[in-house]
């Protein structure tokens, strides 16, 4: 079921259990000694796995972790996405970071429910737990994180949104462009995705891709951007129904509360993505 390295399956399993405990302990801080007691590991040996899989200690790690942080990410790192557009920072413009590129299938196409298209899938280990991945030979157009939901569930809900499309198992097909995706292989050639939507479900993608790493903003930010104020409900939809986990980073998308709000593979990855690349940001600051 899984291709790239077996440890990122095993840090991410880490990460779930540690989020658990803290859920656990409420707004209490948990100090390293009884983090690591809990799930069963010396202190020093869980301190090196979470270190080497976020890039920050435990104790930091737990501060982006907190509704508090999430509200600071709000003041200090929103994004306004009109300035960004203007900046050169929609589509593949501001990818850089993650080496991708896109482009987006017809709305007649689209209409056709995936009739004609011939859609490669297969399992990989994520830094993030098993993702489903799905591509064309256009590019990835669908990544599911498993690690919340089960692989069945999953796969039942990619395979759900183009019906009408033919699906072969070919991981190899995919490989070079997930390794490249997750950052495990960086290739001189971009990552490509192929987004299929309604046309207002890739305007709103579109607006998710010019959320710069470790930067967020609201859903009625996006609904700003994408040209339509009162559609914030609309906006979350769509958001929602975003395809391709990670790299269109709707988890980048809060309440105006600070509030994480819900993610399709389930709320402890959205921390996890959102935790792993501010942490993330911050060590490379």
């Amino acid at each position: 079921m899984t291709d790239q390295k077996p440890e990122s399956a095993y840090h991410y399993a880490v990460i779930r259990r540690a989020l658990d405990i803290l859920d656990a302990a409420g707004a209490e801080p948990m100090p390293l000694d009884d983090l690591a007691r809990e799930m069963h590991m010396s202190p020093a040996h869980f301190q090196r796995v979470f270190s080497r899989w976020v890039g920050v200690s435990p104790k930091r790690y737990q501060q982006y972790l907190t509704l508090g942080h999430a509200k600071e990410m709000l003041r200090n790192r929103f994004t306004m996405l009109e300035t960004a557009a203007e900046l050169g920072l929609s589509g593949s413009g501001r990818l850089h970071d993650l080496f991708l590129r896109w482009e987006a299938m017809s709305p007649g196409d689209y209409a056709r429910h995936g009739a004609g298209l011939e859609i490669f899938w297969g399992w990989f280990e994520s830094p993030f737990g098993p993702a489903l991945v799905m591509g064309t030979a256009k590019g990835i157009c669908g990544i599911a994180f498993a690690a919340e939901t089960g692989a069945e569930a999953a796969m039942e809900d990619l395979l759900s949104r183009w019906p009408k499309a033919t699906f072969t198992e070919d991981p190899m097909a995919l490989r070079p462009w997930v390794l490249n995706a997750f950052g495990m292989e960086k290739t001189l050639e971009p990552t490509p995705l192929y987004l299929i939507g309604a046309p207002f479900q890739i305007k709103v993608w579109e607006a998710l891709l010019s959320i710069p790493s470790g930067q967020v903003t609201t859903y009625s930010e996006i609904a700003q951007a994408v040209g339509n104020p009162r559609a914030v409900r609309a906006v979350g939809t769509a958001v929602g129904r975003n395809p391709v986990s990670w790299l269109i980073p709707c988890h980048r998308a809060l309440r105006k509360s600070g509030e994480l709000g819900g993610y399709h593979w389930g709320l402890p990855v959205k921390r996890a993505l959102l935790a792993y690349e501010a942490a993330r940001a911050d060590a490379s600051a």
